[in-house]
């Protein structure tokens, strides 16, 4: 098996302008995210951004940077443009790790784009894990996903879906026995010619509506393969809230924690 790593970074976060080049023992986490992609088996670890602090940041660690384009509207667009820089062929897998990530483990890496390659009917392999609070099942901010009986995405929603009509008749307030209620982890690999596609394709309405970029491919009848895990990955940091939180609950000196 082979593919590479692709980490989006951009400097314009609405909720957390700067975000990838916050410190994280005495480290960017931008960097820290692309070390965590290095213990994976891809033969090439890339971050891809449209600013130069964060590729000097990078430059300055030895971590590869890819300048694009700064008008990309999604993630997605951004790896195309990767995808096109680097000529790949379209049988390429590039997984896509999302640079707030400093803690995800190598090995998931390692599997959905494993799980790509053994679906070869497949565009795009995802993961999710199931969900036990009730509270996740009505955030809009944790993202559901109906995985068929051959392990394909159906939907993807910020609603509770699926909605299980008897039992909420009175409303949300557990969630029953048997219901599969998985929340979609943000980590993608797909095939280089999908990505190439990607920014041609009309965006459909749920997309916007929903605001997730996943919903143009299966609405453009691309199958999406999805591996159930049963933990949820450590957390990312997407707002200073999430950054203090971080730092709070691992306080270590030195890079013990981080690798």
């Amino acid at each position: 098996m082979s593919f590479i790593v692709v980490i989006p970074a951009r400097y314009a976060s609405t909720r957390f302008p700067g975000k990838p080049l916050i410190d994280l023992n005495g480290k960017p986490m931008v960097v820290r995210v692309a070390e965590r992609a290095m213990q994976s088996g891809a033969t090439r670890v890339l971050v891809a951004t449209d600013d130069a602090r964060i590729a000097a940041a990078c430059d300055g660690a030895g971590v590869a940077c890819v300048k694009t384009r700064h008008d990309h509207p999604t993630g997605t667009d951004r790896l195309s443009e990767v995808a096109a820089l680097l000529n790949l062929p379209d049988d390429a897998v590039v997984v896509n790790v999302q640079g707030d990530e400093p803690l995800i483990p190598a090995r998931v890496i390692d599997q959905v784009a494993a799980m790509l390659e053994a679906n070869p009917n497949a565009a795009i392999a995802t993961l999710c894990h199931p969900i036990h609070d009730v509270a996740d099942v009505t955030n809009p901010n944790v993202v559901k996903c109906v995985i068929s009986e051959v392990g394909e995405a159906l939907y993807f929603s910020r609603a509770p879906i699926p909605f299980a009509r008897d039992a909420w008749r009175e409303g949300v307030n557990s969630i029953p026995d048997g219901l599969p209620m998985y929340r979609h982890i943000g980590l993608y690999a797909c095939r280089a010619g999908f990505l190439r596609r990607f920014p041609q394709l009309s965006i459909p309405a749920i997309e916007r509506y929903e605001a997730l970029e996943q919903l143009r491919a299966l609405a453009h009848g691309f199958r999406i393969a999805v591996a159930v895990v049963e933990e949820a990955l450590p957390p990312g940091i997407d707002t200073p809230e999430d950054y203090e939180l971080l730092k709070a609950a691992y306080s270590v000196s030195g890079d013990t924690f981080w690798m």
